[in-house]
């Protein structure tokens, strides 16, 4: 048996933002009457096609994210769309107007009896055609005058039992209405400031009058197309380097917290690059256009994201860590090296260029011979929140574990011999999720070289980032940077207030281009599995050894480290 196909209501019922509106339309000579039922988007007002793909498309359009929040914000009043002006239709309307621009490229499909006959005059504007010469064209502005008509049809009538909504006339070509053509005024240029458009329709790209398309790789005159997952737990820096990189181009952002979104990037980014729900997903991930994946998601949700990237050929960037479970996290690498796909890693401190400085002249250049000691500050500012905190997995893995890959790296070993670990809650909501505000490690390497990490995710009025190298034959620090070039301690006002964002931008701006440069194959991920899984291994020995109150031998091969964070309840 086929399977049965799907009715207008049906889709209705799927998907909350659309409705099935019902018109009546009266012949004036037989007065017989017919009943035409359109599938309609409630926020935007047009009608729409009744395929799945299509409607998928349209509600992950830029438009439909912008009416619908202009909706919202009338409290949820509707809206109506104004497709002139309101001296033209002759009715007062709302000064709120919502983005009208591009319609849907496809009619909605119309239910008219087969006894219900409508003609029209040839005067009118408004001409039905056969489905061959009319399906593809748009909609467009529809004024009353262009549709006056001398022919005996009565005008459309609406059910009085539907939302109100705007009338307007429907003809006929014989007993089914088909299609529609309208007269359609000039469309309101974009903001010359907008710095690519994608059209809905297509895999084309406007730019200052320019036109490009995307090739199979997902390039346009060397730019990669992008996708980015989850916002909320996401650097600044990071999202920054997003809207500055000219390399690249953001098509869709994949977050249900839609006002998360709106605070990361802005209104006017917005208006280029499409806000999906997770649900959606799967269009990114079908978009041939979309070379790489960002993924800022907790761990305990980015695995499946990272895995499905990895499957549909993308490139995977992962900020935060792919799994709290050891295994699973090797596994995402394992499953890069089988599709042929890069797994970059987001530990940015690497890519810093004072780290990059440091780093040639300690293992390059051996400029302070052998290393005997390390020491790294590093105070967050302004303080995560706690909801972050929980979700990353806590101090260890949020903060310490970007230090422990910085000096693992410098001192090219990737494990200690011994490592041991206080802290403590300074903030009583802290201490109720079981995780520390403030935490001291040191740590010994078979080298002989002594580490301490000093990590707090509280600092007033700026971040505290610092780091000394001792060795043989010298020192070389790494201060606080500022415009200014002024140390501040302890003053009562901050005069070159700084984030940690505003310090590690040209980090991960650096750390943005090699992602772009190991998607086009030129350079092979910075941060190997096993530097990877080594780092992640120290940050939950470090955590086993404030909890326990003891040092942790790593080598001795009993210890368990096959789960690397439980989760904060």
């Amino acid at each position: 048996m086929g399977r049965k196909k799907k009715t207008l209501h049906d889709y209705a019922a799927e998907f909350s933002d659309l409705a099935v509106k019902r018109h009546v339309i009266e012949h004036k000579e037989s007065g017989e009457t017919a009943v035409v039922e359109t599938l309609y988007c409630k926020s935007c007002e047009i009608p729409m096609r009744v395929r799945r793909d299509r409607i998928l498309e349209h509600l992950a359009s830029g438009r439909h994210y912008r009416n619908n929040t202009l909706v919202k914000h009338h409290g949820g009043a509707r809206v109506p769309l104004l497709l002139s002006s309101a001296s033209e239709l002759g009715v007062g309307l709302p000064s709120s107007r919502l983005d009208a621009s591009p319609f849907v490229s496809q009619p909605s499909q119309f239910v008219l009896p087969a006894s219900a006959s409508i003609s029209s005059s040839s005067n009118t504007s408004c001409s039905l055609q056969s489905p061959s010469s009319s399906y593809h064209q748009p909609f467009g502005s529809v004024r009353p005058s262009s549709i006056s008509s001398t022919t005996n049809v009565v005008p459309i009538r609406e059910d009085p039992s539907t939302s109100a909504s705007s009338s307007s006339s429907i003809s006929s070509h014989s007993q089914m209405i088909t299609s529609m053509h309208v007269k359609s005024s000039p469309l309101p240029s974009r903001p010359s400031s907008q710095k690519l458009v994608v059209s809905e329709a297509s895999n084309s790209i406007a730019s200052a009058g320019t036109v490009g398309r995307f090739s199979n790789s997902g390039q346009v005159s060397g730019s990669i197309g992008l996708a980015l997952f989850g916002v909320g737990n996401g650097s600044k820096a990071l999202f920054q380097s997003l809207r500055d990189e000219t390399g690249c181009f953001l098509l869709y952002i994949v977050e249900d917290q839609l006002h998360e979104v709106e605070r990361a990037f802005g209104a006017e980014f917005l208006t280029s690059t499409r806000v999906l729900r997770e649900q959606d997903a799967d269009i990114v991930l079908n978009d041939q256009r979309v070379s790489g994946v960002i993924v800022c998601c907790p761990p305990d949700e980015a695995l499946d994201v990272v895995i499905d990237a990895l499957r549909a050929g993308k490139g995977v960037f992962c900020e935060k860590l792919p799994s709290f479970d050891r295994q699973t996290a090797e596994s995402c690498f394992h499953e890069a090296d089988r599709c042929g796909r890069p797994l970059v890693c987001g530990f940015y401190k690497r890519f810093d260029p004072a780290l990059q400085f440091l780093y040639k002249k300690v293992r390059d250049n051996q400029s302070l011979g052998k290393i005997h000691q390390i020491s790294t500050v590093s105070r967050s500012y302004p303080a995560v929140s706690l909801d972050q905190v929980k979700k990353s997995g806590g101090i260890f893995y949020d903060v310490a574990v970007h230090d422990i890959d910085v000096v693992s790296w410098l001192l090219g070993e990737s494990v200690p011999d011994i490592i041991f670990s206080l802290g403590h809650a300074f903030c009583s909501e802290m201490n109720t999720l079981k995780d520390a505000d403030l935490a001291t490690i040191s740590m010994k390497f078979p080298s002989g070289a002594v580490v301490s990490l000093d990590i707090s995710q509280h600092c007033t009025r700026n971040c505290d980032q610092r780091l000394e190298i001792h060795g043989s034959k010298g020192t070389l620090r790494m201060d606080n940077q500022n415009t200014l070039g002024i140390s501040e301690y302890g003053t009562s006002s901050s005069f070159c207030s700084q984030s940690l964002a505003e310090r590690y931008r040209d980090a991960y701006r650096m750390l943005v281009r090699h992602f772009l440069r190991t998607i086009q194959g030129k350079e092979a991920p910075f941060i190997t599995k096993e530097q990877f899984l080594s780092t992640v291994k120290v940050a939950a020995a470090a955590e086993q050894s404030w909890q326990n109150g003891s040092a942790v031998d790593l080598r001795n091969e009993a210890m368990d480290v096959t789960v690397i964070k439980t989760e904060i309840q």
